[in-house]
This record gives C-alpha cells, sequence and structure tokens, in this order.
C-alpha cells in the first residue's frame, strides 16, 4: 500500500492513523468549470483486495452536485463503484474520474435530487449555487492547506510555538 500513496506524490496526501488503508486527498476543482478554484478533502478508503476491488471516495467538505450526496460526500461513479478495473490506479481517480465527473455531472443518476433537477430546470442558477458552496465550503483553509502554508495574523499554529526560539509572549505553552 506504500506504493499507493508514493504513486499520488503529485497531491497532498494526508493519512489516517499512520495506515495505508485510509487516507485523505486534497482534490483541486477544474479549470473552465464552475468548480474551478475550490478545493476538497476527499476520503479514499482502500480494501483489503485493493487494486482488484474499487476504492471508496468521498467529498468531506460539501460540495454542491448531482452525483455526490450532500449529506455523506459519496460519490456516484459507475467507474468507480461498477466497472472498476484492477489496471486503474488512484491518480486515474484524482487526475481523469473525478474532474469528468465535476466536467460532466450525470444529472439522471442522482445522489443529491435538489442538485440535479436544478441543473435540468436552471442551468445557470445551479452554476451559481455550485460556486456559492466552493465560496462557502471549499476554500483552501477548508481542507486545512492555508494552515501550513499561512502568515496569517489571525492565529499561530502549534509550529510556531514550537519551532520558534522567540516565544509568543502572553501564550501558554501547547
Amino acid at each position: 500500500m506504500d506504493q499507493v500513496i508514493r504513486m499520488m506524490s503529485d497531491y497532498k496526501v494526508e493519512t489516517v492513523n499512520d495506515g495505508m488503508q485510509e487516507f485523505f486527498v486534497e482534490f483541486h476543482g477544474p479549470k473552465d468549470s464552475p468548480y474551478q478554484g475550490g478545493v476538497w478533502k476527499v476520503r479514499v478508503d482502500l480494501p483489503d483486495a485493493y487494486p482488484y476491488k474499487s476504492p471508496s471516495i468521498g467529498f468531506v467538505n460539501k460540495i454542491f452536485h448531482p452525483n455526490v450526496d450532500e449529506m455523506s460526500g459519496s460519490v456516484c461513479l459507475d467507474v468507480i463503484s461498477q466497472t472498476w478495473s484492477p489496471m486503474f490506479d488512484l491518480v486515474n481517480v484524482f487526475e481523469v474520474f473525478l474532474p469528468q465527473l465535476l466536467l460532466y455531472p450525470n444529472a439522471s443518476d442522482p445522489l443529491n435530487g435538489d442538485a440535479a433537477a436544478l441543473m435540468i430546470r436552471d442551468h445557470a442558477t445551479y452554476e451559481q449555487r455550485v460556486k456559492e458552496y466552493c465560496e462557502k465550503y471549499a476554500k483552501p483553509e477548508d481542507v486545512g492547506a492555508v494552515q501550513e502554508e499561512s502568515s496569517s495574523d489571525d492565529e499561530p499554529s502549534e509550529d510556531d510555538y514550537a519551532s520558534s526560539d522567540d516565544a509568543i509572549v502572553g501564550q501558554p505553552d501547547p
């Protein structure tokens, strides 16, 4: 399973409990789509029989999409759930399957009926709602990316306390 993580080296990957079967991947919305600029934390669960059995994929932060359950983040994607092949790998999921899902939603097989109905009834309003969700739930800080890179004045991270010789006056030790 370690090779799976190495294969994903172009992505920010966060393992769960130092295991290789459950982890999170930072996923950016595809260019030229209403999801552009959005950043999602995507949960990946690999079954024991992976790559012969498909991974389980789910969005952690909210996304407005006909084929993604709004509450659980579960993804309805045939190529993952029904037509998975051991020839596919996780790079295919993040570079091909998920971008294609966001670019070409299938409103006739929805997990989110509201999104599907709006997409069919009023596509402009649907795209506006997608963008609102991106603004509200899919900013880099929603997946923890900003905490590591930010020089924000909001609140110093624990790393700021631990790595600095100049202690921050008035702040308790972590």
